[in-house]
């Protein structure tokens, strides 16, 4: 009888525990497949995520879908200057005699690369002094809101313009002008958020265990800080994308003879007077794929921002 009774004691003993960094790592997958199954309920996320998937793909296989040697007037001297959409020449040719198609496909890539790797350095810097300003507070935050005040208050594009004629004129100035004039926004964001996560239960219990600012930075605050910058960059991107289409159409943009973007495009469409001559095949293609482009990244941050944005999520 007592054997039995062992035996049951041992069997009704209570599994181990799991390995902490197992369950988060479940935990983690379970909220990515809960966000994915809502984002695919909503019909703008996904027709912006296929227009996106439809401009990846073309930057992906420009060199496949069109010879980078069609950028060149040299390569084609004998191409027709200003033709109109035809059989050969789908979406016409330039002044320079080159195909508006190729030069579409082959602009995508630096709208892309320009638009994802100035958010990039947008994020960086708004999310780090979003932060610190919100997690420390005191003179840090009146420091830094101060610096966010004084980059809102002076105009964005003028101030973008202005460093770019001081720069060298290239693809990396205006990425980095780009980048460091469009933070302050993110940073206003994720402080708003930051202050209202640091008085939260948890974060106290955390501190009152002995939790150091690092721990509890970079385990309690910024996990949960992390779906609204993530879907707060998906926007900023747009904007680049409009940025660097704007200064490269006023002729500060990266060297047309190296880089081709659809700014670069527009810019030497309207110094060829192509509006109003006719010449309308030379605007419409860049014009629609910034449109479309800047569309679809707007779309997919609204859809991301109803779902990870506390404030709308019970909307």
């Amino acid at each position: 009888m007592a054997t039995t009774r062992t035996d049951t004691a041992r069997n009704e003993v209570p599994d181990a525990p799991k390995n902490p960094k197992k369950i988060a790592r479940q935990r983690r997958k379970d909220s990515l497949k809960r966000i994915w199954k809502q984002y695919r309920q909503s019909w703008m996320g996904m027709a912006g995520l296929g227009i996106l998937m439809f401009f990846v793909v073309i930057a992906f296989f420009a060199p496949v879908l069109a010879n980078k040697c069609d950028l060149s007037p040299i390569c084609h001297a004998d191409n027709p200057s200003l033709s109109p959409p035809s059989g050969r020449f789908w979406f016409g040719t330039d002044v320079q005699g080159r195909s508006v198609l190729s030069l579409t496909i082959w602009g995508s890539r630096v709208s892309l690369i320009v638009g994802l790797a100035a958010t990039l350095i947008t994020v960086v810097i708004g999310a780090s002094i979003g932060l610190v300003a919100g997690y420390y507070g005191g003179w840090r935050e009146t420091g830094l809101m101060r610096l966010t005040d004084w980059f809102l208050v002076i105009p964005f594009l003028p101030l973008a313009i202005v460093l770019s004629v001081i720069l060298t004129p290239s693809l990396y100035t205006v990425i980095f002008v780009i980048g460091i004039t469009s933070w302050p926004s993110t940073a206003r964001v994720i402080r708003a958020q930051v202050l209202t996560l640091k008085t939260r239960g948890y974060v106290e219990r955390s501190r009152a265990l002995g939790s150091g600012d690092y721990h509890l930075v970079t385990r309690h605050i910024l996990p949960n800080v992390g779906p609204l910058i993530f879907a707060n960059t998906v926007l900023i991107v747009a904007i680049a994308i409009l940025t660097e289409t704007t200064l490269s159409f006023l002729g500060l943009g990266p060297d047309p003879t190296v880089n081709i973007s659809w700014g670069t495009i527009l810019e030497q469409a309207f110094g060829q007077g192509a509006a109003f001559s006719g010449y309308w095949w030379w605007i419409i293609p860049p014009g629609v794929a910034i449109v479309l482009l800047v569309l679809s990244f707007t779309m997919i941050g609204y859809a991301l921002d109803d779902i990870l944005n506390p404030k709308l999520r019970g909307r």
